[in-house]
């Protein structure tokens, strides 16, 4: 080849085909992929059996080998003759594998990390790490703290002297009151893998929806694909209630008593094929085996309509004369929902199957003023809290009065909607606050009233510099 470089262009040999003819000729090459003329492209690059690519091409082909999840196909290992562009060797640049980052590398022999009797919270730590994100729900914060210790207990116990049942949950609570919010904090202070989904998705087998193994699914996917690691996590049920019995039905109820019963199985602990990776088996998804005898379920609901069920019961003793209690006796009851029984729950529609594998019954109370005004401001990511710092990071102070608290507090009473209406009153109290601040530099400081919550006044805006 270094002769045939050394002959004089018009001596050398003529290629076969077209697109390798030279333009003394009256032909060019041609790029055999994009089909343009070298005198387009430029050089191209001259690949066995006459079949040149342009530059273009080729670093497009090398580009979709990489996106595609393909090794780069170890350019430097074939021979640089290979590739000849205008006479001179091409060197392959090489390739840096993209690095992992360290919390994802896992070092050969390293095992997980086993539970142990000697790290386990003890719950009065649980119950005091819960007390700085949730308010208020004294009463529940110890019922899961006693149930999440007891079952790591049950979980770390190897010894095989006693079989330890599990503490399973059943969490009664109205809207906004905190449920989810608790087992979220819990999980993250546990450093336990945490499945949340959502009971109005469920379906009977063999109908469109989710089967009720798709929770397993979602607890495998937390966990990384970690059986081991899913194994000892929490399972979290919301909207419970959604699949109660239906009454006065005659219509086949799929998503009702049928899910209850699919329930029993992995409450009670049984091996289970799951899909990794999807929520519906199918052929072309690996399956694997989950053991759910260590997993924690926890279900929760509102049970809207049980304090009507739980009155029934409890005015049966109502009757006329003297000392008789009355009908309307338990109508401004805050603490209603605390007195509910099984018996209430199977008149509801939970079947009696499925509130056995829930020993640990308990319930959480609507927040009043004063609990809704220490959730805008107490715990450690409080919602006011996020306000101001949104607004350091345009160098402006935000505050707010206690009247405008309270103000706030008074208009999430009358929503309805526990602390979740918090949030929907302030971003609309703060709206013109967020759309006004960036366009005056000069602004230093907001002061948010009671008036201004109340749509009767202003806030209190400070430059930048005044003694005011």
């Amino acid at each position: 080849m270094e002769d045939e470089k050394n002959l004089p262009e018009e001596n050398k040999e003529e290629t076969k085909g077209n697109s390798t003819e030279t333009k003394e000729n009256g032909y060019e090459k041609f790029c055999q992929m994009c089909r343009r003329p070298e005198s387009v492209v430029g050089k191209m690059m001259q690949l066995p059996n006459d079949f040149c690519v342009c530059n273009d091409c080729l670093q497009k082909t090398f580009d979709s080998i990489n996106g595609g999840g393909f090794p780069y196909m170890e350019m430097l290992t074939l021979d640089p003759s290979m590739f000849r562009m205008g006479g001179d060797f091409m060197k392959m640049p090489k390739v840096k594998k993209k690095a992992k980052p360290a919390e994802q590398e896992k070092k050969e022999g390293e095992e997980a990390p086993v539970l142990d009797l000697k790290n386990l919270k003890p719950p009065h730590k649980i119950k005091a790490e819960l007390d700085e994100y949730v308010i208020g729900q004294d009463h529940a914060k110890k019922v899961i703290s006693v149930a999440v210790y007891n079952h790591y207990k049950r979980v770390a116990d190897k010894s095989n002297i006693i079989e330890l049942e599990k503490s399973n949950m059943l969490m009664l609570g109205p809207t906004g009151s905190g449920k989810t919010y608790l087992v979220k904090t819990l999980a993250r202070l546990l450093n336990v893998p945490l499945a949340i989904t959502d009971a109005t998705t469920l379906t009977e087998a063999g109908y469109i929806g989710d089967d009720v193994e798709s929770v397993l699914s979602k607890l495998l996917a937390a966990a990384d694909n970690d059986v081991e690691r899913a194994e000892h996590g929490i399972i979290f049920i919301d909207e419970i209630d959604k699949i109660a019995k239906k009454r006065n039905t005659n219509s086949r109820d799929v998503s009702g008593e049928s899910v209850q019963q699919g329930l029993l199985k992995l409450l009670e602990g049984s091996e289970v094929e799951v899909p990794v990776g999807a929520t519906n088996k199918n052929a072309m998804v690996p399956m694997t085996t989950i053991n759910t005898k260590d997993i924690l379920f926890i279900c929760g609901g509102a049970f809207p309509d049980l304090e009507k069920v739980i009155k029934k019961r409890l005015n049966q003793t109502a009757m006329i004369g003297f000392g008789a209690e009355l009908k309307d006796k338990y109508d401004e009851d805050k603490m209603l929902l605390s007195k509910v029984t099984v018996e209430d729950l199977r008149e509801y529609g939970m079947i009696p199957e499925f509130l056995g594998r829930l020993p640990v019954i308990f319930s959480l109370q609507g927040l009043d003023k004063e609990q809704l005004i220490q959730v805008l401001k107490e715990p450690k990511n409080a919602i006011l809290k996020q306000y101001e710092h949104l607004l350091s990071l345009d160098e402006v102070k935000l505050e707010f009065d206690e009247d405008a608290l309270l103000a706030i507090a008074e208009r999430a009473l009358t929503k309805d909607t526990g602390a979740r209406a918090l949030r929907a009153i302030l971003e609309e109290i703060m709206l013109d606050i967020m759309y006004e601040i960036p366009k005056d530099d000069a602004i230093g400081k907001v002061t948010i009233t009671g008036d201004y919550v109340r749509g009767c006044g202003g806030p209190v805006i400070e430059m930048r510099g005044s003694d005011k």
